[in-house]
């Protein structure tokens, strides 16, 4: 999968993209990033790729042509790709929106700053918008990474052992189950006798159970609707 970033800050994403799986990732062929600095594509002489908003207001909003110009360009140097727009305004990234991404042959993601990307944008370049979670971050440097990060795991490869994503939390649609390893006893917690037993029909079924209790706690939203969350929650009420 090849990934282009198009921001205003390029330097932020050096240690990301040389970091544990990521790095490994782009070193092994598996995964290619290309960072565009925005500034680049402007004709402007001193860089400048905002201006003040038409309709007055605080804060400055970026220009389109810049940004016309480098999607554009970098949107045709290779397959066409998926055009991502980072923002509080989109659709909330979750397991199944990244499944969907992972199948994508190339992403462009579109880092805004400063108050907001001049509506013609959205209108003319983005294939879609995506957000990390109903907050206001200072620019879509995070997100992007975010997004990189997540959508990589799945690419084959990149994970040494697929059954670890396989059995990731919101996989099955539920929160992950406990997880425990040496030594034994810490400040007086054991280890859960089941998980030593090696009787591995009895240690699924406690993670199933603990999966959902997890789940149950943490997110009930997760289970509504969902006839074994009813259930689960249930019995847990029948505990107390």
């Amino acid at each position: 999968m090849r990934v282009d970033v198009i921001t205003i800050f390029p330097a932020v994403f050096r240690e990301f993209l040389g970091a544990s799986l990521i790095g490994r990732a782009i070193a092994a062929g598996l995964l290619e990033v290309q960072v565009h600095d925005l500034r680049d594509y402007t004709d402007d002489p001193h860089r400048s790729v905002d201006d003040e908003p038409y309709g007055g207001g605080g804060g400055m909003v970026m220009t389109a042509p810049p940004w016309l110009h480098a999607v554009r360009l970098v949107s045709g140097d290779g397959p066409p790709p998926h055009r991502i727009l980072l923002s509080p305004q989109g659709e909330r990234l979750d397991d199944a929106r990244v499944r969907g991404l992972a199948g994508e042959e190339r992403l462009v993601l579109l880092c805004g700053r400063y108050e907001a990307i001049d509506e013609r944008v959205r209108m003319l370049v983005v294939d879609s918008e995506l957000s990390i979670g109903d907050y206001v971050l200072s620019g879509g440097e995070v997100p992007a990474m975010t997004v990189i990060e997540a959508v990589s795991r799945h690419i084959p490869g990149v994970v040494g052992r697929p059954e670890s994503v396989e059995n990731e939390s919101f996989r099955s649609g539920l929160l992950d189950h406990p997880h425990y390893t040496r030594p034994r006893t810490v400040e007086g917690i054991e280890v859960p006798d089941v998980l030593r037993s090696g009787d591995h029909a009895s240690i699924d079924a406690w993670r199933r159970e603990q999966a959902l209790e997890a789940t149950r706690r943490k997110r009930p939203d997760l289970l509504a609707g969902d006839a074994r969350g009813q259930e689960v929650a249930s019995k847990a009420s029948n505990r107390r």
